[in-house]
């Protein structure tokens, strides 16, 4: 136990009720990353700078797409963590898998499903799907940001003990200090990442080389949340896999290798079109 550890805030993870209904800090970090996601992805396609003269999606697609982009998430979000995390519970519970309110989303299940949400879309709407997945890609640093948030109010998904000055002693964590893994996340995958991306839609102008982008996130997140990885406690159902590997480690692997492909292709291809 160090001798001073900050004080964890006592933020209730409910924002206010109204009889049955209750506004929770974690819906409200869905509903605004999603939100913000869907603004910044308008005003990039709006930026002629970034393009070439290939088409790419209108401000119009971008606003028919939120609601297909959202049940990616959603869906694949809870389903991925049923599929990931815990199976067992949720094969001899099953009437609780839509039970999204009571916690437990993936993270990769929600990238898996949002990839299907945009390559539906791209399909029905015949557009370019490497255009929509790099603005998919350079938005989501802004929704991790809000969901890491989220969990650090719902003291959830914290870190290993600690004996760091900034360690904190949550209130479902046990006594112990621990690292505050969740806001680690939000710095890195989050603001950094986003930073990262938005570096390279601007200044090296990637969006002129589709699938680039969409690659430097896969293999960003990847990256930073294997790092992330090594001061959190796993979920308690599942616990290490081997050593100090992780199902969160696991799942990042081929986001960090397909990510690397993705962007080695890319250019490779814009290299043989000029």
């Amino acid at each position: 136990m160090p001798l001073y550890v900050l004080p964890f805030p006592m933020i209730d993870p409910v924002i206010f009720e109204i009889g049955p209904f209750a506004l929770r800090w974690y819906a409200l970090a869905y509903i605004v990353g999603i939100v913000l996601a869907w603004r910044y992805m308008r005003s990039l396609v709006l930026n002629e700078r970034l393009w070439d003269t290939r088409p790419r999606p209108t401000p119009l697609h971008l606003d028919d797409f939120v609601v297909w982009g959202t049940l990616g998430i959603i869906l694949g979000g809870r389903l991925g963590y049923v599929l990931f995390y815990n199976p067992a519970y949720y094969l001899a519970n099953p009437m609780q898998i839509p039970a999204v309110w009571s916690g437990g989303m993936s993270f990769h299940g929600g990238f898996l499903g949002t990839v299907a949400a945009m390559t539906l879309f791209a399909y029905t709407r015949k557009l370019s799907l490497w255009r929509l997945f790099d603005l998919a890609a350079a938005a989501a640093p802004i929704g991790l940001f809000f969901g890491r948030i989220a969990n650090f109010i719902n003291s959830e998904l914290w870190g290993r003990p600690s004996d760091v000055a900034w360690a904190i002693v949550f209130p479902t964590g046990g006594p112990e200090a621990r690292h505050p893994s969740q806001l680690y996340e939000a710095a890195l995958e989050g603001i950094l990442l986003f930073l990262v991306i938005r570096l390279l839609t601007h200044r090296f102008q990637t969006l002129k080389s589709p699938g680039f982008t969409a690659g430097a996130f896969a293999c960003g997140y990847g990256l930073t949340r294997t790092f992330v990885e090594l001061y959190r406690v796993p979920d308690e159902q599942i616990g290490y896999l081997s050593g100090f590997l992780t199902m969160g480690m696991l799942l990042s692997l081929p986001m960090v290798l397909a990510g690397a492909a993705l962007m080695i292709w890319s250019k490779r291809r814009v290299a043989q079109a000029a």
